[in-house]
């Protein structure tokens, strides 16, 4: 399947297509949090990025800004060639729950090491993520966690059409 055109990106953007593969990590000093059932469940400025040829950063949240009350773990488990084996956990506050909607790499990989006791949201998940107070929209698609901004063009992987990239 062809790859639909690249975005070209304008000097405040970035595109996905410039970002490295295997991934990368970066600090951010970015203001990230999570909403989910009207509760601010992460609040930091200490994130990483995880930025990966095709896909918005995922941004990995340290577990000391987060409500981990609100977390439960699950069986869930995936294996990223890159990071390691993650692990799952469900949100849930008052009669609201979100399966899975949360998950970290408690052993990762050498090069990855940076994000244990860190934690990603997939924004599909929740009721808001916000960068510097901009709502991001959920990469699309079940399997991706990214996270685009006004300043991440694409296309990105998970958008129509890109099954077979």
């Amino acid at each position: 399947m062809a790859m639909p055109p690249r975005i070209e990106p304008a000097p405040d953007q970035e595109s996905v297509w410039d970002y490295p593969r295997p991934p990368r990590i970066e600090d951010s000093d970015h203001h990230v949090q999570v909403i989910f059932d009207g509760v601010l469940i992460a609040d930091t400025r200490r994130a990483k990025r995880v930025l990966e040829t095709s896909s918005p950063p995922v941004y990995y949240i340290p577990t000391d800004d987060v409500k981990m009350e609100y977390l439960q773990p699950t069986a869930r488990t995936t294996i990223c060639e890159w990071k390691g084996q993650a692990r799952y956990y469900t949100l849930r506050h008052g009669h609201r729950s979100a399966e899975n909607a949360v998950w970290s790499y408690p052993r990762p990989t050498p090069s990855f090491g940076p994000v244990k006791d860190y934690l990603a949201f997939y924004p599909s998940r929740v009721d808001a993520c916000l960068v510097d107070g901009e709502a991001v929209r959920p990469q699309p698609g079940d399997f991706y966690g990214g996270w685009i901004t006004a300043n991440i063009v694409g296309p990105f992987k998970g958008d129509p059409g890109t099954e077979g990239w």
